[in-house]
Order: C-alpha cells, then structure tokens, then sequence
C-alpha cells in the first residue's frame, strides 16, 4: 500500500508542476479572461490518459504501479475539475453564459473525444 502511494503521490507532484508551468506560461501568451490554461491541460490529460489505458489494454505496461503512477497521480495532478468547475461558476455569474457553454461544453466533448483518440492512437499505431 506505501509503495502504491509513493506512485500516486510522486506522479501527482509532477502532473501538478506541470499543469502550474502551463498555467503561468498561459498567463503571458493569453492575455484573456478565458482560462485557456485549464481547457488545455483537461484536453491534454485525456489524451495522455486515452493512450495510457490502451497500453495497459495491450498489455505493453503490466506493472499496476506504473498505472498508478501515470493514470492516477500524473494525469489526476495535471487536470483539475475543481478548477473548471470555479471557472465555469465565475463566467456564469460574469454574465458569460456563451463563453460558459462553449468552455463547458469544449471541455467535455473534446475530452471525451481525445480519450478515445489516445486509446485508438496506440491500437492504429501500436
């Protein structure tokens, strides 16, 4: 069980870093309210999480802890709901019902649809 924390734990830290280097580095090339930032490492982690899983599926990873390591800590530190939830709120109550329900609906059609592109990526190309 400590072994299987120390997996989540280390590959939550680094999906966090990151997701926060991508959120500061948003900040200087998009200068809007649009939290560009979240929408892309959402999108970016239901890619890495679609190709992770179809590794696993195919057998290509058979350790369960380096599932752990990049599945549930990396892309569980890298993306946030919490953090699409409070933005979406802040639209709303901004008055931004468009900006709103393209995020909202951006985020959860699109990351769908790149999960099953990462899972299809590695069928088609693995």
């Amino acid at each position: 069980m400590l072994k299987s924390l120390l997996f989540v734990g280390i590959g939550s830290f680094v999906g966090g870093a990151l997701r926060f280097l991508v959120s500061q580095l948003m900040k200087c090339v998009c200068n809007t309210s649009f939290p560009w930032a979240t929408l892309a490492v959402n999108l970016a982690g239901c890619l890495v999480i679609g190709v992770v899983y179809a590794l696993f599926a195919r057998s290509v990873f058979t350790s369960n802890n380096i599932c752990l390591l990049l599945a549930t800590g990396f892309c569980g530190g890298f993306t946030t709901f919490s953090a699409f939830a409070n933005e979406g709120l802040v639209m709303l109550q901004g008055g931004n019902v468009g900006a709103f329900l393209l995020y909202a609906l951006t985020s959860v059609v699109a990351g769908i649809a790149l999960v099953a592109l990462g899972y299809w990526s590695v069928n088609l190309f693995g």
